[in-house]
Parts: C-alpha cells; structure tokens; sequence
C-alpha cells in the first residue's frame, strides 16, 4: 500500500464521516420530523459513517464506489431540495448554516477523491 492509498483512503473516510455528523446533527435538531426527508437523513448519516469506517479500516475498493454514489446521492438531494423541492421539502441558500456548506464541501470532496482515484488509475493502465 502506497503513501498515497492511505492518503486517498484517510481522506475518503474524513470527508463521509464530516458529512454524516452533518446529517446526524440536522436530523436529531428537527429533521426527524420531516416525513420522508427525516429517514433519508438518517440513512445518509448511518451509511456514509458505516462505509467510512469500512474504508477506513481497509475494506474492499468497491467502497469507495459507495462512498461516491451516497455523497452523489446527498448533493443531488441537496439540489433537488433548493431548486424544484423533494418529496414536498425545499430550502433556499444555504440554510441551516453551516452544516449545509460543511456537508456540500464534505460531499463534493468524496466524489472529487473517488474521480481522481478512477483518473490515476486509467492513466496507468493507459502506460503501461
């Protein structure tokens, strides 16, 4: 394992876990009573910490492929949510601040550590 696996790897676990602490702390403060959107907090939060963990300890690489695609899932939500609503919930801006833009960082970070890893990867087996 190289420098930067653990790097990549440390990373990828930070940034899901940020984003699960931001999701676990807006559900326990009020989200939990918004039908539908509650229970995607908190199956947000649960999943990006359990695959957190997973990758943190060293766990197959198809976890950050779910990493990827729950941080996916959280920004599209994120969007829905500010734009056309979702499941009858919208917000504007980036309220409740801060845990909105902590969690989008955190969440854009995932899915931007997941392309690099799939581009390092293309790019050497392109020269070799």
């Amino acid at each position: 394992m190289t420098l930067t696996n653990i790097l990549v790897r440390l990373g990828l676990a930070a940034s899901l876990i940020i984003a699960s602490v931001c999701h676990a702390y807006l559900y326990v403060h009020g989200y939990q009573h918004i039908p539908k959107i509650g229970a995607a907090f908190l199956a947000q939060a649960s999943l990006s910490f359990a695959i957190a963990l997973l990758i943190l300890v060293g766990g197959p690489g198809w976890l950050r492929w779910a990493g990827a695609a729950v941080a996916s899932g959280s920004l599209a939500g994120f969007a829905l949510s500010r734009t056309v609503g979702l499941s009858g919930f919208s917000e504007r801006g980036w309220d409740p601040a801060p845990y909105a833009a902590v969690s989008v960082g955190a969440e854009v970070l995932t899915v931007a550590l997941w392309a690099g890893v799939l581009v390092a990867r293309r790019n050497r087996a392109a020269a070799a």
